[in-house]
């Protein structure tokens, strides 16, 4: 997420991988990305709008009972702050480095360093373990007890990954654009059809819950959406980079929480449904048709499959710009990894995902928590006015530690 340059002009921006201007799309000869693909790439890797609107989502917010609506609401307003961060770094620096680009400039390169290998750590393990978590928990909700699939998946999904980063760049952002805008079709079918059956979905934006479980399922909301920072590290291929971005993500960023609250607000009135493996399946199942229940089951797994497609692009990204490594020789080395760590997996699929989540999550919010605590050195440095900075990154650098705190729990217990 020393390359970084100071002083990218907004809506032009300045390629820390080259401190000429040029962008890395453009001294290797490739054109830039087109804002659309961006903003595909930006979609897909909140988390997956449909992911989190059918499953991770509801099954946060049903500790806030009937007030879901209210801590979905909450949890997308508390992640503004560190939202704001990742937008004030890039109106100034942009390029392939992404996270790691920021921190250089803000503490310089060896701190940067250390940012770069955690983040790079927790997201090859995110590229090994996730296929475990779509073959093994997501898929088995949708089709119980055909299991047969399961080992030719495991093993084919990797392939596939693989497969579209080696294709080329055009391939991936295509697979990506269409998982993205899949998923937000379904998603929007799935909000109509929950909005539908609910005669008063506004009063699940009351605090009927109770303070205290509607501030915990908001603040976990929140964290929901720590992969948006995926798109950072897209700098350095675009015509217009800080324009780009800040366009891009928010834009991204608002639909993704629209969708979401929308699908989860009116659950709250049937709070039998948000406790069900993946809630938009069994609302599909209740209220539309069976077949709406598969495609939005199977467009989960295909949605998680786009995050880990993201994280796959990012890691090249970063590792070129550290590295200056070709971008193809990066995705096959990673690939390699992939494609052996599969056959692995099937020894002993839920001991191998289980080992492999903690330290992932862990080292996330460590190499979060480094881009906001530095953020007021990069202020300093620039010459931007200081309370603000202050506030935001004690803002932001809680909710790293609350996610890390909440992670250390959760895989302890």
């Amino acid at each position: 997420m020393s390359q970084a340059t100071a002083g990218a002009r907004a809506g032009a921006g300045t390629s820390p991988l080259t401190g000429g201007g040029r962008s890395w799309a453009r001294r290797d000869a490739v054109p830039p990305l087109h804002p659309w693909a961006f903003l595909g790439f930006a979609v897909a890797s909140f988390g997956g709008p449909l992911a989190l609107a059918a499953s991770g989502a509801p099954g946060v917010a049903a500790d806030a009972g009937s007030s879901s609506g209210l801590a979905t609401l909450t949890g997308a307003v508390v992640f503004l702050v560190p939202l704001a961060i990742w937008l004030r770094y890039s109106r100034e620096i942009t390029g392939s480095g992404g996270l790691y680009s920021f921190v250089e400039a803000a503490a310089g390169r060896r701190v940067a360093l250390v940012q770069a290998g955690i983040w790079t750590f927790s997201y090859l393990l995110y590229v090994v373990y996730t296929t475990v978590q779509i073959v093994y928990d997501l898929l088995p909700s949708v089709f119980p007890g055909e299991g047969g699939y399961q080992t030719v998946l495991a093993l084919a999904i990797p392939v596939l990954m693989v497969a579209v980063m080696l294709a080329g760049r055009t391939v991936a952002f295509l697979v990506i654009g269409v998982i993205a805008a899949g998923q937000l079709a379904l998603a929007g079918i799935l909000d109509g059809v929950t909005l539908a059956h609910v005669s008063t979905p506004i009063s699940t934006f009351g605090a009927g819950a109770g303070a205290g479980a509607v501030a915990k399922a908001g603040a976990q909301t929140s964290l929901l959406y720590v992969c948006g920072s995926l798109p950072l590290f897209l700098g350095g291929e675009l015509a217009a980079p800080a324009r780009t971005i800040r366009r891009g993500v928010t834009a991204a960023f608002v639909v993704t929480a629209t969708v979401i609250v929308l699908a989860v607000a009116p659950l709250a009135a049937m709070p039998g449904l948000l406790g069900t493996a993946v809630p938009g399946v069994s609302v599909a199942e209740q209220f539309a048709s069976a077949g709406l229940a598969k495609a939005i089951g199977i467009g989960v797994a295909v949605s998680t499959a786009g995050v880990i497609l993201c994280e796959y692009v990012a890691v090249t990204r970063l590792i070129h710009a550290i590295g200056r490594w070709p971008i193809r020789s990066i995705a096959a080395g990673i690939g390699v990894v992939a494609l052996v760590a599969a056959p692995l997996s099937l020894i002993d699929p839920e001991g191998f995902y289980n080992s492999l989540l903690k330290p992932s999550e862990v080292a996330l919010w460590v190499s979060q928590l480094i881009v906001f605590a530095v953020y007021p050195l990069f202020a300093f440095k620039r010459r931007h006015r200081m309370w603000p900075a202050l506030s935001l990154a004690a803002g932001a650098s809680a909710f790293a530690i609350y996610g890390l705190v909440t992670t250390l729990q959760q895989t302890s217990s």
